[in-house]
């Protein structure tokens, strides 16, 4: 899992910068592990970049756009390096802004460019694309070497229904390849090809539908283009808006109301929540209601699975809420299959509730209700088209916008967030929700949600200390021995975030070398406030993934109720509908099953050179 993006900014010791170096005649002291851009940026001097991603120590140096002119100590000829990869030296010379520079910058992205699928108009990368950035750095006004037919005809992948791969724009920064393969240890991407017909193909040469992919989205939010995206399906949902004979009902996950509001130029982690419920009704929305209701049911309904497992001696017990960790164990360990809680995810739990609960309360046909949810997850597309989540071979959750598609939505129909007045739901059914559901769109939240009340269930009085600060924090995996109290006692728990770190636990769990009663899993790195589908970064990964969490927090904090058991309107969906948690009419309305679906990765002797040396730094 990667985290160095939280921690490789903190301030190192100034004595350990013993080498001295000039970059545009400035005196510069650098550490001796670190490269010229590297020291740039610490002096605050500006290269420009493109394949590079430092937050996850991606450095391939196949983009050839942060070209300096170095001049070594003792020696009187200059030489072009790339910066990200090229380590400082004693004496070193370093020039960013000379015409040789410049001009094979200029040079270097016309190139780019030239391989590029010229329509950025109809890019969902519009706007906010780093190679639009880099022309306009080097004053790019022509392009002299574009072959249309040839990068038209480059591959399109359209197979999956949560992510769409598009070759003709990918620049082969590779960061996708090194996000999947390094971080989340998927493995599903690879550089294929030769020459200008190199590019990024999935494993084994299948299409996205067919291939090892667990649809988490890292890769599209490490990607610099249009190459990677979602599914898009605003069109989809307007269709569902506009038509008068339909009821339109939105859900929005705990995540999306504090990682959208930047979109719109609020600081990152702002509490969106009350501008989404009115932007939701003046687009057409006819009800608004809230993921973190389903969040406080799906702990009802998971809790109690949980304590009849612990009864029968069956552990571990690993949560079932994060669509993409479903995916790959089905994928990649389909014998832990039934170490699953069988309960449907947050957003699945609602969208079933509002064609079978909801109906008879607002009076309108369940065939006349269509589902948005509006996720900070590319995976919750492929939950949505599950068999097993529909009904009569009507899908439960309709429309699955990710949290970048809703923004594009809202800019379509002319909203800013910035300036619409906050409104409040006000649907009396399934709008409610306590601290413990919000805390679900972070890692550990899950965990602390259950224990809380687990822990009321089973000694009927709630925790004294509710906010569990041993299940909190950033790293990859995080265990604790909490005591439940009456006949259960102490379980060991663990929380995991990132794929990457989800492989070793689920390996270390089947070779008996750890012992754990509860697991909770997410597959993205912080949980669902850096899912897939969230708003995406320029030159960074995961950069507000702490400012939303304390936000997260915040809400949870601040709610009257903070325990799911608490919430009066899940209490009156058991007593008027469901009858009990783990009934029989709850367990076939809001349980599932999940399928082997075991894929073997084979590798290339090619790939194997590739691992070894996309990452190499050569001086």
């Amino acid at each position: 899992m990667c985290t160095r993006d939280l921690t490789h900014h903190a301030h190192r010791d100034p004595d350990e910068a013993t080498i001295s170096l000039t970059i545009n005649k400035s005196q510069c002291k650098a550490f001796p592990d670190e490269t010229i851009l590297a020291c740039a940026r610490r002096h605050d001097i500006y290269i420009p970049t493109l394949c590079e991603l430092d937050d996850i120590d991606h450095t391939p140096g196949t983009c050839r756009v942060c070209v300096v002119e170095i001049t070594q100590a003792g020696k009187d000829k200059t030489k072009i390096v790339t910066a990200c990869d090229t380590p400082v030296r004693e004496g070193l010379d370093v020039q960013t802004r000379t015409q040789r520079v410049r001009d094979m910058q200029k040079l270097q992205v016309e190139l780019l460019m030239a391989d590029h699928l010229q329509d950025c108009a109809t890019c969902n990368r519009h706007g906010d694309c780093e190679l639009q950035d880099l022309a306009q750095f080097v004053g790019l006004k022509e392009n002299r070497f574009f072959d249309r037919a040839k990068v038209e005809a480059r591959e399109v992948d359209r197979s999956s229904p949560a992510l769409v791969r598009d070759m003709r724009r990918c620049v082969r920064c590779q960061r996708c390849v090194a996000v999947c393969r390094q971080h989340q240890q998927v493995d599903a991407l690879v550089m294929a090809g030769v020459g200008v017909n190199r590019l990024v193909q999935m494993r084994d040469g299948v299409d996205a539908a067919n291939s090892i992919c667990v649809s988490c989205g890292q890769c599209v939010l490490v990607c610099p283009t249009g190459a990677l995206g979602e599914r898009d399906e605003t069109d989809r949902a307007l269709d569902f808006i506009c038509d008068p004979e339909l009821t339109t009902v939105v859900q929005f996950a705990p995540a999306v109301r504090v990682a959208f509001g930047e979109e719109f130029g609020l600081p990152a982690g702002t509490n969106v929540e009350g501008q989404i419920i009115a932007a939701c009704r003046k687009i057409g929305i006819d009800i608004v209601l809230d993921t973190n209701f389903a969040a406080d049911v799906v702990i009802m309904e998971e809790g109690i699975e949980l304590l009849n497992r612990l009864k029968e001696g069956k552990k571990p017990t690993f949560t079932s809420c994060c669509p993409a960790w479903i995916n790959f164990a089905e994928m990649h360990y389909p014998d832990i299959l039934p170490m699953l809680s069988s309960t449907k995810s947050p957003q699945q739990v609602l969208s079933t509730l509002s064609k079978t609960y909801l109906p008879d309360k607002v009076g309108v046909p369940a065939d006349k209700i269509r589902v948005i949810s509006i996720m900070p997850c590319t995976a919750k597309k492929e939950e949505a088209a599950r068999p097993q989540l529909a009904t009569n071979g009507m899908p439960d959750t309709d429309v699955v916008l990710t949290t970048r598609e809703f923004a594009r939505l809202l800019r379509r129909e002319g909203i800013d967030l910035k300036t619409i007045k906050p409104s409040n739901f006000d649907n009396p059914y399934m709008s409610e929700y306590s601290g413990a559901g919000a805390i679900f769109g972070t890692t550990g939240g899950v965990m602390e949600a259950a224990v809380r009340t687990l822990y009321a269930v089973i000694n009927d009085k709630e925790l004294d200390q509710i906010e569990l600060e041993q299940l909190r924090g950033f790293d990859g995996v995080r265990s604790a021995n909490v005591d439940l109290g009456g006949p259960f006692g102490k379980v060991k728990v663990a929380m995991c975030h990132g794929l990457g770190e989800t492989r070793a636990l689920v390996e270390a769990i089947r070779k008996g070398e750890v012992d754990f009663d509860f697991i909770e899993i997410m597959a993205c790195p912080g949980g669902c406030v850096d899912g897939g589908g969230s708003l995406r970064s320029k030159k960074a990964y995961l950069d507000k993934a702490m400012a939303r969490r304390a936000t997260i927090y915040n809400v949870d904090r601040k709610q009257l109720v903070r325990q799911s058991h608490k919430n009066l309107q899940v209490q009156s969906l058991y007593r008027d509908f469901l009858e009990a948690p783990n009934s029989d009419k709850a367990h076939a309305l809001l349980h599932t099953h999940y399928s082997d679906r075991r894929r073997d990765i084979h590798q290339t002797v090619r790939e194997m050179w590739d691992r070894l040396t996309m990452s190499t730094i050569v001086y």
